[in-house]
């Protein structure tokens, strides 16, 4: 019986890890390894595609907003300022809460772009599947919209893209009538989906007062959600030790039920009366803005009253993302 001959693997050149493209997952790995791409080298790379990213917006201007957009508020719309500026044939480019069909992107006639953010994102990192979808948006044909894909795991990220002196503006709408530029004369099956998306929103309006804080309201009572920047162990102490002194309500009838922790970031939320609307809060906040500051500024060990405190808003604290 004959010996078999020694395979070699003279023959193959070898890659370094930045020449290997990108093939199927059952396919033979361009590396020469004789390994499926998925077990080779397209394990990192569906490793970075997954991986969450815990504070998506981080570096952006107006993170907060970011995440109240993203979590809390049904229509608003911020026009966004591009690091290159407008690319030709783009008049604007505006990030919209939520857009018709549920569409990531849509390229208007006019060529404008409307950037979707509340869509679910196929990987891990929420800001690399947005800028995805806007680089494509810029580039489609006006009249179109963009269909969801899952970014290249090296994709650029919204901060590699947005002006990060931009301004960030949201402009809360009462519907979602900017879905379209002339509401009035749409047709029917538009009219018809508006209609259903504007009964099911939830009324909100953002505080001018203080950052990051919308005031909505139920059929029951009325909340502020109040997205904060400060890390959360030491946010969740500032409010244990406002609470156990009994400071930390937005006036008579609210209380500070607890909070949401979304994309690495923690949402204070009081519950209000449904007499007292978005005016009646904004001196309130205001005034709570100044008394969390000076409680943030202790470093005082928690009594306690206020660790018994810090325990019940800790378990009611919700994550979201």
């Amino acid at each position: 019986m004959a010996k078999k001959r020694p395979q070699t693997k003279a023959g193959r050149p070898q890659l370094t890890d930045g020449e290997i493209p990108v093939v199927g997952a059952r396919e033979p790995c361009p590396c020469g390894s004789g390994r499926r791409y998925k077990a080779c080298h397209g394990r990192a790379a569906a490793h970075a595609a997954t991986e969450l990213v815990q504070r998506p917006f981080e570096g952006l201007p107006g993170e907060c907003d970011w995440v109240a957009l993203r979590e809390l508020v049904p229509a608003a719309t911020v026009e966004l300022t591009l690091k290159d500026g407008l690319p030709e044939g783009v008049p604007s480019v505006t990030l919209a809460t939520v857009l018709p069909m549920a569409w990531p992107a849509l390229r208007r006639d006019d060529g404008s772009v409307l950037l979707g953010l509340q869509n679910d994102t196929p990987s891990g990192d929420i800001s690399r599947d947005l800028a995805d979808t806007l680089r494509r948006a810029l580039e489609a044909a006006p009249g179109t919209p963009v269909q969801a894909r899952r970014a290249p795991a090296d994709g650029v990220r919204l901060q590699d893209l947005l002006d990060p002196e931009g301004a960030f503006a949201p402009v809360v709408h009462s519907g979602f009538e900017f879905w379209v530029p002339d509401p009035e004369n749409a047709a029917p099956d538009v009219t018809a989906s508006l209609e259903r998306a504007n009964e099911a929103a939830i009324p909100t309006v953002k505080l001018t007062g203080v950052d990051a804080a919308y005031w909505c309201e139920t059929p029951d009572k009325n909340h502020l959600r109040w997205v904060m920047p400060h890390p959360e162990e030491r946010l969740l102490d500032a409010l244990a030790r406002l609470h156990a002194a009994g400071r930390s309500g937005l006036g008579e009838g609210t209380r500070l039920v607890g909070s949401f922790r979304a994309h690495g970031l923690t949402v204070p939320v009081w519950d209000l009366p449904s007499e007292i609307t978005a005016d009646d809060v904004e001196k309130p906040a205001a005034e709570f803005a100044e008394r969390l500051a000076a409680a943030l500024a202790s470093d005082a060990p928690l009594t306690p009253e206020e660790r018994r405190a810090r325990g019940g808003l800790t378990n009611r604290q919700v994550t979201l993302s």
